[in-house]
């Protein structure tokens, strides 16, 4: 990574750094169950609840079980060190929000695309949006209870991704599963940049 700078307010408080993280996938991937298990503060959330009114543009396919969706984005914080803090940006997942995500994208260091192998296909819009962007990202196939579990080598091919594109299976209400994705997007950013990948 770039080397840590401090920048100091004017009473001379070292301010740590603070790098941006993209939480992507499609709707009901378990975005927003992530950045809360993930973050060390009370998550921001943007959570609306699932109306008759959005009927025909909301598919609730295989989370029929899903009663709210996030309208803007969620966000949450995770402090390394006193050097370092993790700023965590849950994107909206469906389409009508996708004007926000420009904005939210904004100097992202990179991005965790959450795979829902119920609702693959949802997945498809990230990726290319990471893709055409030249942001790194790694996919996490969100392990649901009720889900069919197929290998990761699996999952790339119905993905059709690239071979250098880091899959780790996961549980997003597990705060340790959720560290693993976040450890292995910041070691794929190392190697995107052609730095020391960091170790333990």
């Amino acid at each position: 990574m770039d080397s840590v700078r401090y920048n100091g307010d004017q009473r001379g408080h070292r301010v740590p750094i603070a790098l941006k993280i993209l939480i992507a996938g499609g709707f009901g991937a378990g975005k927003t169950t992530l950045v809360s298990a993930l973050s060390e503060v009370r998550p921001l959330q943007t959570e609306e609840i699932l109306t008759g009114a959005g009927i025909d543009t909301d598919d609730v396919s295989g989370v029929e079980a899903k009663s709210t969706t996030t309208v803007a984005m969620d966000f949450g914080r995770i402090t390394i060190n006193d050097d370092l803090q993790l700023y965590l940006f849950g994107t909206p997942g469906q389409d009508r929000f996708w004007f926000l995500w420009d904005e939210l994208a904004f100097g992202a260091l990179g991005a965790v695309v959450l795979a829902d192998t119920r609702r693959l296909a949802d997945c498809f819009p990230s990726i290319d949006y990471f893709e055409q962007r030249g942001i790194p990202f790694v996919v996490g196939v969100n392990c649901f209870d009720d889900s069919r579990r197929f290998s990761l080598e699996a999952v790339r091919r119905a993905l059709d991704l690239d071979p250098e594109v880091p899959m780790v299976l996961c549980d997003a209400r597990d705060r340790q599963s959720g560290k693993t994705v976040l450890i292995s997007l910041v070691e794929h950013v190392a190697r995107h940049r052609g730095e020391p990948v960091p170790t333990a």
